[in-house]
């Protein structure tokens, strides 16, 4: 009976797939692949696709990433689907903020209305560029940890259901 050569598992018949730790095998032992890249989680979707789409489909790919075996053993897609969980939370306490401040700013005449619909195109254009310069590293394979949100994600990652 073959193996697996990333956590040791038996494996059962002719699997493309180890049951335990979702890592790809040979159908005749406990090899990798061949073709098949690490970072490969499913049939059809690799790890830099599905963190892409972590960031894209905020917050329902972020749950089923995080639900769905086997990419929920996957470190690197468990990252950037818990860091865009955070950024998302962290994007929406901002917005809460900032609503209220600019709500006080908007009861001065002309310039605090002003200054409202500035600090609103600064905040969007900024959270927009952050999101695509994440989504950038993610489809390349990178862990690009947003400061303080990636290392609470990176330390979420690391626990594995």
């Amino acid at each position: 009976m073959a193996t697996c050569t990333k956590c040791g598992a038996a494996l059962a018949g002719d699997v493309a797939f180890c049951s335990s730790c979702g890592s790809p095998v040979k159908a005749g032992g406990g090899t990798p692949q061949a073709g098949a890249a690490s970072s490969l989680s499913m049939p059809g979707i690799a790890s830099n696709v599905a963190a892409l789409l972590c960031y894209i489909l905020w917050p329902v790919a972020c749950l089923f990433f995080l639900m769905v075996g086997p990419y929920n053993k996957d470190k690197f897609v468990r990252f950037h689907a818990f860091q865009a969980v955070f950024l998302g939370l962290v994007a929406m306490g901002v917005a809460f903020a900032l609503s209220i401040t600019t709500s006080i700013l908007g009861l001065v005449p002309v310039l605090g209305w002003i200054v409202g619909l500035l600090a609103w195109a600064v905040y969007g254009a900024g959270l927009l560029g952050l999101v695509i310069f994440v989504m950038y590293q993610a489809y390349n394979g990178a862990r690009y940890r947003i400061p303080v949100i990636g290392d609470l994600a990176a330390r979420q990652a690391e626990k594995l259901p």
